[in-house]
């Protein structure tokens, strides 16, 4: 796994910040939330994942360069 640069990681902090709601598109994990999953960022660790709270109850964070996950502008 290639770790993100110190540049890349304060880049990701601002495109996902504190609060933010996200979408789920795609997560490598088995027990990963379904697709369209919704949730508010927590933060951004050193590594580049997004930590993320999501509304089914799951924790999983959204792994850099891996998973993906967009801002939504408008949630339920």
């Amino acid at each position: 796994m290639k770790f993100p640069n110190r540049k890349t990681v304060e880049r990701l902090r601002m495109e996902f910040p504190k609060g933010a709601r996200v979408e789920l598109i795609r997560m490598d994990d088995v027990q990963a939330p379904p697709p369209g999953t919704i949730g508010t960022v927590i933060g951004v660790d050193d590594i580049g994942s997004i930590m993320v709270r999501w509304d089914n109850g799951s924790g999983l964070s959204v792994a850099f360069g891996k998973d993906v996950c967009r801002i939504v502008k408008n949630s339920k």
